[in-house]
């Protein structure tokens, strides 16, 4: 008999581990090099990853009270239809599934195969073979059952973070005083003014470290006590990965002159070349650890972003197929099959998987929506979360304009082809929408 709706089979460490590992990615093997360019001096470094960190607690806040709420897969699709608009949280699926989910895989993959390609070359097209096999292999592992994919996402979290426990353990001690007070040799000593500008391009600098933490509440239909994982998972994960970006921001920053630091495209392999016990292996030791970390990424990608069609289908606004789930395995089978199909058709158009990246804006807009919307839910009679953000005003302002700054960075990055993208997810989402709308209310009327 097939199983009707997905169950809930996940407890809090594995959420944990979902939520840490989807955000630990390869953007810290740069990030400390960009913030550091972006401060201007080790301190502010430091603290813009501290206050990088220290801000996205009131987003996790707002979501913890909305996947308390609506206890539901789906998330920002199923938070901007609660808040009253249908078509704004298709948009916002409609983008995710085209723009973000399936090309994030194939970028992950390949990512993997690059680090790969250090230690033991490849060429070009055993490279993107190698890259379909990873996914074909998350896609067998998370298809058959979503205890086994969440054991294994416990596994490789612990894994990716002991090597960056081990290069703050050692570096440490290597740690030299002057590293840390000595800014650039081109950089001038400047006023409030300018270092509170220097942090604030800093601070923004890191928010890339930090996203993911929200991944988890895709699966919120099938977290167990939700009431209570939900907010201690999402809130923990923020903390955990806070203490080690800041640890590690401190270890790099402390270990190497900050002009070359500011300077570097590969600063924790670089920052190696300073330790004696990992010096001569800086460049095999960061290339495992990417690999490692890219795995935990992509495992951790593969896993929950179905989640999203699957309640767009469910909801009769996406591909009927989607919501199909395996009678034996319980899981969304259709929609992670046709997903990671998806992805590895982007591994082998690479062009077209880079012109995706400008949709980058779309995707930012759209979370800074999704906070927003946490405002006409509180007005629903049906809304009753099993968690309340604390201080909410503050909360939700905050979580509102930290979003609306990575809004206005992404678009300084592109801003002509952001808006070519908002375009074009308006163009052909809308008229998406009215079809499966139309067919809706026929079936209805039917009945």
């Amino acid at each position: 008999m097939e199983v009707k709706e997905l169950q809930r089979k996940l407890g809090f460490w594995a959420v944990l581990a979902i939520a840490v590992g989807t955000t630990v990615g390869s953007g810290i093997f740069v990030s400390v090099g960009e913030v550091a360019k972006a401060a201007g001096s080790p301190m502010l470094t430091i603290a813009a990853f501290i206050i990088g960190g220290l801000i996205v607690i009131p987003q996790m806040c707002v979501y913890a009270e909305l996947s308390t709420a609506y206890p539901e897969n789906g998330a920002d699709y199923i938070y901007l239809k609660k808040a009253g608009s249908r078509p704004l949280a298709f948009l916002s699926g409609w983008t995710s599934f085209w723009a973000n989910d399936a090309p994030s895989l194939s970028i992950m993959a390949l990512a993997i195969v690059s680090n790969l390609n250090f230690i033991f070359p490849v060429d070009p097209l055993m490279g993107k073979l190698i890259a379909t096999a990873l996914i074909l292999l998350f896609m067998l592992l998370h298809l058959r059952s979503v205890e086994g994919g969440a054991n294994f996402q416990m596994l490789i979290t612990i894994a990716k973070i002991i090597p960056f426990t081990l290069v703050i353990g050692l570096g440490i001690f290597y740690i030299r005083g002057e590293n840390l007070v000595t800014t650039a040799s081109n950089v001038s000593p400047i006023g409030i003014g300018a270092s509170l500008m220097a942090l604030l391009a800093g601070i923004s600098a890191t928010s890339w470290s930090y996203t993911g933490m929200a991944s988890i509440c895709y699966m919120t239909g099938e977290i167990k006590n939700p009431g209570k994982t939900m907010p201690k998972a999402l809130i923990g994960s923020c903390l955990l990965v806070l203490v080690l970006y800041s640890l590690l921001a401190l270890v790099i920053t402390g270990l190497m002159p900050f002009d070359k630091l500011a300077a570097s495209g590969t600063p924790i392999s670089d920052a190696l070349t300073y330790l004696p016990t990992l010096g001569g292996i800086a460049g095999i030791f960061v290339a495992i650890t990417a690999v490692i970390v890219i795995l935990g990424s992509l495992s951790s990608c593969v896993m929950y972003q179905p989640r999203l069609e699957y309640a767009m289908a469910k909801d009769q606004l996406f591909f009927k197929c989607f919501a199909h789930i395996h009678p034996k395995y319980q899981t969304p089978d259709y929609s992670i099959i046709l997903q990671c199909a998806l992805g590895i058709f982007f591994i082998y158009v690479s062009d077209l998987t880079s012109l995706l990246g400008y949709f980058t804006l779309v995707m930012c807009f759209k979370n800074t929506l999704t906070f927003g919307s946490i405002i006409w839910c509180r007005k629903r009679e049906d809304y009753h979360p099993l968690w309340r953000t604390p201080a909410f005003g503050l909360m939700t302002f905050a979580a509102l304009a930290s979003s609306l700054i990575l809004v206005a960075s992404t678009f300084v990055w592109a801003p002509i082809p952001g808006l070519v993208c908002a375009l074009i997810v308006i163009a052909t989402g809308l008229p998406a929408y009215a079809f499966w709308e139309r067919r809706n209310r026929r079936l209805a009327n039917e009945c």
